[in-house]
């Protein structure tokens, strides 16, 4: 049987120990303070320490229910800390005005204090928690605090586990054993984990094996059934071209998401107000150089300014792509031909406006209307699309995001002739990477390097 290390209980959940007690600490300092500010003094009536006492007992309630409401926490969104925030008053302003009617108290009541106190407890219970989780971190990575892990998986996947405990130090795990199994394991390894396991005194099992080895993964918890450390599957992915695979929670079921965007929700919004923004202020300033362009077109070639094309847009919806119109107008029935060096269906303005990228200009269109966002993955035709599918690895994944005018790929240098079937793997390599680490920073550091590097581009014919 694994010992229980020291300070394993702070490991496993330092918020609740800590907080039940500061908690209260911090309502108690906030409603003298504003004791003192509404009503002039620091000695509260019975009346005004029992709503204390209530709000106190409301914030260790929720904090013992649910200890991620932390303000400033990554996992959570604003939007969600503020309905926490006032799911947190009026549960406590019901609490107080139902125990002072049973009562039968009618006593006014200074709802200034109330609110400021509110107010200033969840702000303090926050900023504690920051500190005591800055502190708890430090602690772990000089080695305390630490809970150790018995490893179960391929060279390769332990060695990466490993690697990831020392980067993630402060999480506060450390390696008791390790056991190295391939995708056939000898039948006495498997037979001997339980052992292994016992006399590392490892609190914890972390299996990583690949998913086509679940029958291994089902006999190695079969023979751990006896022990009591707790038993973690950290599913292999590597052989996997995926997209943001992380563990989520829905209708209340545990899920391990193989393919989502990360995208999404609040990331979603804060994308399309830059997109907005952005977009709306550079439209304003390449106005001028439209109407010329459109003036340069009309006067050079018989045919329309705008070439206007269906593409594949997010979640796989079609819309139509605006580009200054650069070859004469000819027709393709049922294929789109990409354009080679020296095309002869590029007019001359058309070939100057290809290698500055001046006939991506009307896609900023496009990103107002909300079809494509100024970085993300190039659009491609339709009919490249149904093509590359079934040769690229995980393609269509790309069209989990809008489009965009440019992209991590283009800026890697892959713009231009898709000539061969690995400059489209490169490319596509490339935009699920974007995709899979997307950030604001990200985005801007993409557009200077548009501004900068990409707009004349040897590859764009």
């Amino acid at each position: 049987m694994p010992s229980i290390e020291k300070g394993d209980f702070f490991r496993r959940d330092p918020m609740h120990f800590y907080s039940v007690s500061h908690d209260i600490i911090c309502v108690f300092v906030a409603a003298f303070i504003f004791h003192h500010f509404c009503l002039g003094s620091f000695n509260m009536s019975a009346k005004y320490m029992i709503a204390t006492a209530i709000i106190a007992l409301t914030v260790a309630s929720i904090n013992l229910s649910d200890s991620n409401y932390l303000l400033f926490s990554r996992k959570r969104f604003i939007f969600s800390v503020v309905i926490k925030f006032f799911a947190f008053c009026l549960i406590t302003d019901a609490a107080i005005s139902f125990f002072f009617y049973l009562l039968g108290s009618n006593e006014p009541f200074n709802h200034e204090w109330l609110a400021f106190t509110l107010i200033c407890s969840f702000v303090l219970l926050n900023i504690n928690r920051l500190l005591f989780k800055g502190l708890i971190w430090r602690a772990r990575a000089k080695g305390k605090y630490r809970r150790s892990v018995f490893l179960i998986g391929s060279s390769a996947s332990v060695l990466s586990l490993g690697q990831r405990m020392k980067r993630y130090r402060y999480e506060g795990f450390s390696i008791a054993g390790v056991q190295r199994l391939h995708s056939s394991p000898k039948r006495e390894l498997i037979d001997n984990i339980a052992e292994r396991v016992r006399q590392s005194d490892a609190a914890e099992v972390w299996i990583c094996l690949p998913l086509e080895m679940g029958r291994i993964v089902k006999t190695i918890l079969y023979k751990l059934r006896n022990e009591t450390a707790e038993i973690r599957f950290l599913p292999e992915f590597s052989d996997e071209l995926l997209l943001n695979h992380r563990a989520s929670e829905v209708v209340g079921r545990y899920s391990i998401d193989l393919s989502v965007t990360p995208i999404s929700g609040y990331s979603r919004l804060l994308k399309r107000i830059e997109d907005i923004v952005v977009g709306g202020l550079i439209f304003i300033l390449i106005s001028p150089v439209c109407l010329v362009i459109a003036i340069a077109i009309k006067l050079t070639s018989p045919g329309p300014v705008l070439f206007k094309q269906y593409r594949t847009g997010a979640n796989g919806r079609h819309f139509k792509v605006y580009k200054f119109r650069s070859m004469h107008v000819h027709e393709e029935k049922n294929s789109v031909t990409q354009a080679v060096k020296n095309d002869i269906r590029v007019t001359k303005l058309g070939r100057f406006l290809r290698q500055t990228s001046l006939d991506e200009l009307p896609q900023f269109f496009n990103v107002l209307q909300g079809h494509m966002s100024i970085v993300g993955p190039r659009p491609h035709a339709l009919n490249h699309n149904e093509y590359y599918k079934n040769l690229v690895e995980s393609y269509m994944r790309r069209h989990m995001v809008k489009p965009g005018i440019t992209g991590w790929a283009q800026m890697s240098g892959y713009r231009g002739e898709t000539d061969t079937l690995e400059k489209m793997q490169k490319r596509v390599e490339h935009d699920l990477w974007y995709i899979d680490n997307w950030s604001v920073r990200l985005d801007i550091k993409i557009i200077v390097l548009t501004i900068f590097k990409g707009f004349i581009n040897k590859n764009a014919y």
